[in-house]
């Protein structure tokens, strides 16, 4: 019921206004969105199935930009403090099966998704069920994630293949 109210409202009622920028994330928490301490979310985001706001975690100062979309029923996604995730990048937990039984849809399977802190996922990327990208990982925008990052690596492609380590700071 909260995911109904509050949702619309910080999707499409705040006006773009930095100052409104920095509050928004308060009405994504009322919706059900786990949130640790205060985060900068552009929005709008879009959860489906609807009222599954509650599988979706996010970590302190994370900044998620416009048009996030969660793909959620059963499993979580969790994204860790201080990440930042480009326009249009989508995480799905939902998976297909290759197999499939003449008459019979598809039967499908949910794993998580989890962002270590200090994650940058670019805009346009697609994060896959049952993935994990390290802290201080880096995600080049368009790249389809299908399987786990190492930490402080730069992944880019389709599917993503590791473009360079990075160094630590």
């Amino acid at each position: 019921m909260r995911e109904m109210i509050f949702l619309p409202i910080a999707n499409h009622l705040i006006p773009r206004i930095k100052f409104f920028e920095y509050g928004r994330f308060l009405l994504y928490k009322l919706a059900g969105i786990h949130i640790d301490g205060a985060a900068l979310i552009y929005g709008p985001l879009s959860i489906r199935p609807f009222g599954k706001a509650k599988n979706i975690y996010i970590g302190k100062r994370s900044f998620l930009n416009t048009h996030i979309r969660f793909g959620c029923p059963d499993a979580p996604i969790k994204i860790g403090a201080y990440c930042q995730i480009g326009p249009g990048v989508m995480f799905e937990t939902v998976m297909h099966d290759l197999q499939t039984t003449p008459g019979e849809t598809r039967a499908t399977q949910t794993q998580p998704i989890t962002l270590e802190d200090h994650v940058w996922v670019g805009a346009g990327a697609i994060i896959l069920a049952g993935v994990t990208i390290g802290e201080g990982a880096v995600v080049a925008a368009g790249a389809v994630v299908n399987k786990d990052v190492a930490p402080r690596t730069m992944v880019g492609g389709v599917p993503a293949k590791l473009i360079k380590n990075l160094q630590e700071t």
